[in-house]
């Protein structure tokens, strides 16, 4: 499949999402939306990927919003965000509950549903020079793309609605202190460090990388039934063959070899 906003390439059990609007500084107009939705979609259904980074062209991740596109597109403005949100928000949840762990490499400044995209993320990276605001009510927009899932579950309420009504900007070094990162990188080092972390993650046993995930998303609902889940997700995990050969390794006392199955 090709796309016409994003480069989309799968190097080793690992696909590379690239957003390429580089001259709209990666804006999210409905196209980008779309291609970001079926790439998601690629990702969850093509076996061989047991790892995704998540990046952009250019000085920026995201922009957020092509909000040039919002304009232009007068009263029917209301109609063209519930599109481009049917379309996001269809990314950001297939990323989220497939097997395969979704690492974003934050190369520039994150805004808006960049942000979004940043915090829905399993693992984030960015560069020194990375920086990160909200900026929906700068514009009398409010937050999309997950942020008002993600954000409060990172930081808590206060430091959240601090990001999103005042558009309060963070450094990178803010944004890993806060609890947003999960490393800060030398600029000209973060492609390879996202590189080398995904295909870390590809080796490993996905699909108990991704029931890892699907238990996190879970982890708001009670005690005893987050426990009962555990106990089902475990007793599952052990059918497989990544199981089977990560104990014999254990024993063995040798590295064990994943295959994802």
């Amino acid at each position: 499949m090709s796309f016409e906003t994003l480069l989309f390439e799968v190097r080793d059990n690992v696909a590379y999402v690239t957003l390429n609007r580089p001259d709209a500084a990666n804006a999210i107009n409905l196209q980008l939306a779309k291609d970001l939705a079926y790439a998601a979609m690629q990702c969850d259904e093509d076996p061989n990927v047991r790892a995704v980074v998540l990046t952009g062209t250019g000085k920026m991740f995201c922009a957020g919003g092509d909000v040039r596109s919002f304009s232009e597109s007068g009263d029917e403005m209301p109609a063209l965000l519930k599109e481009i949100t049917t379309y996001l928000h269809a990314a950001v949840s297939r990323f989220a509950r497939m097997n395969a762990p979704v690492i974003v490499a934050v190369n520039g400044t994150a805004a808006g549903a960049g942000f979004s995209l940043a915090c829905a993320g399993d693992l984030a990276v960015a560069a020194e020079s990375a920086k990160f605001t909200m900026a929906y009510t700068r514009i009398g927009l409010t937050p999309d793309g997950s942020s008002t899932y993600y954000l409060p579950r990172l930081l808590g309420t206060r430091r959240t609605l601090e990001l999103m009504l005042t558009n309060r900007l963070l450094t990178a070094t803010e944004a890993f202190e806060w609890g947003i990162l999960n490393r800060v990188v030398a600029d000209e080092a973060l492609a390879q460090e996202a590189e080398k972390l995904a295909r870390s993650l590809a080796e490993g046993p996905t699909l108990a990388l991704g029931r890892v995930k699907d238990l996190i998303l879970h982890s708001d609902d009670s005690l005893e039934s987050q426990m009962e889940r555990e106990t089902r997700v475990i007793a599952d995990s052990a059918r497989t063959q990544d199981a089977k050969e990560g104990i014999r390794a254990f024993l063995e006392k040798r590295k064990a070899t994943f295959t994802g199955r």
